[in-house]
């Protein structure tokens, strides 16, 4: 009965998952990966997913998706702002030119929830609605932290 459970779950829910990752994160295989870790971190949890009922599974897996790809995404931020401070030989991807440390000096210079929204909306080109879901945030305060920041930013730039 506990493997039909699981089988359901995957059929039910596999398809419909990997369309909203790919809608947030635009890559297929993260997104296919961030829905092979969620049914695999559902599993390590099968005692809290077993309890649930079938629409509070769904939003079970759902939470731990978006959780999956927003600490997928605040990794890959820290291991880009890691590499920018590599010296250049050590650096494998192709190396900045001095506008991008110019650049990534400024918002390093912003409070990290800024810094993330920021680069989220200009740097990765998400809307501010995509923002909000990611992030779990109301919209006004995606709002509010993109015009704090770019106020910021022309504020040292002057």
């Amino acid at each position: 009965m506990v493997d039909t459970m699981w089988e359901e779950l995957y059929k039910q829910h596999y398809q419909e998952l990997l369309r909203k990752a790919m809608h947030i994160c635009r890559n297929s295989a993260q997104a296919e990966d961030a829905v092979q870790d969620t049914f695999l971190r559902a599993l390590q949890n099968v005692s809290v997913v077993e309890d649930l009922g079938p629409s509070q599974r769904r939003a079970w897996l759902f939470r731990a998706l978006k959780n999956l790809l927003i600490d997928s995404f605040r990794r890959n931020t820290l291991e880009d702002q890691y590499t920018m401070g590599l010296p250049p030989e050590a650096a494998v991807e192709q190396e900045p030119g001095f506008e991008d440390i110019e650049n990534e000096l400024f918002l390093s210079k912003l409070p990290l929830e800024e810094q993330l929204v920021f680069r989220l909306r200009f740097l990765e080109g998400y809307t501010g609605e995509e923002i909000s879901v990611m992030l779990n945030l109301p919209a006004g305060t995606v709002r509010s932290r993109l015009s704090r920041s770019r106020k910021k930013l022309q504020k040292m730039l002057k």
